[in-house]
């Protein structure tokens, strides 16, 4: 049985009839070792060696066809597709001036790249989920979203303070020093990189993504 918590959305999110929303308890985080096991455990006629190699297959078929424009299904599992962006990283050998105005627009355009893969899950999957399963509420108290008591100064401040004692911080450093959420962390990083006079510059992509000092 699983256990869930009430959040609150934070203000201006949601309808105020659903202001509360129960989100999933996560004690542990099964790793490639684990999920290869737990197949095992409900195959077992086939060997851990052969699903380690299915697994592989997968993620290899994924990044194969999904560039080439098309979407990839399993039953019972759900729908894949390719996610695309801008890339905004700056090349190291281009400068500030031939990346302003118009030039940085098209420069943008042309850096395509992709950015994530969407999944939309099998309706069958949540019925047979929803079937088999119940959640209980766990004792906590609700989880309440709270609104920075600091300014925007204030907060960047500590964050340059952070990144001139280790060189640079992540989204979670950046979170957790000024009590805030990761989303609202990374709406707030974003803007102040968009600010050539903040002090902070992003480096890396994706999960590898850090905030440097822009000198």
């Amino acid at each position: 049985m699983g256990s869930y918590i009430l959040s609150e959305m934070p203000n201006g999110m949601g309808k105020k009839d659903c202001a509360l929303f129960p989100k999933m308890q996560i004690y542990t985080k099964f790793d490639h070792d684990k999920v290869v096991k737990y197949i095992h455990t409900y195959s077992p006629g086939l060997s851990e060696g052969v699903i380690r190699g299915v697994l592989d297959g997968l993620a290899t078929t994924l990044r194969a066809v999904l560039p080439n424009g098309h979407s990839m299904k399993i039953d019972g599992l759900g729908v894949f597709s390719l996610s695309l962006g801008f890339n905004e990283v700056q090349e190291d050998n281009e400068t500030a001036d031939e990346t302003s105005g118009k030039k940085k627009q098209k420069e943008k355009y042309r850096h395509v790249c992709a950015k994530s893969i969407n999944f939309k899950v099998d309706p069958k999957l949540i019925e047979e989920i929803n079937r088999d399963n119940t959640f209980e509420r766990d004792k906590s108290l609700v989880k309440r979203y709270k609104k920075s008591a600091s300014t925007l100064e204030q907060r960047k401040n500590k964050a340059l303070q952070l990144i001139k004692k280790h060189g640079f911080i992540t989204l979670d450093d950046y979170a957790d020093i000024n009590r805030m959420s990761r989303s609202a962390a990374s709406r707030e990083l974003k803007n102040l990189t968009a600010d050539s006079t903040s002090g902070i510059k992003e480096r890396g992509r994706h999960s590898h993504k850090v905030w440097i000092e822009s000198l």
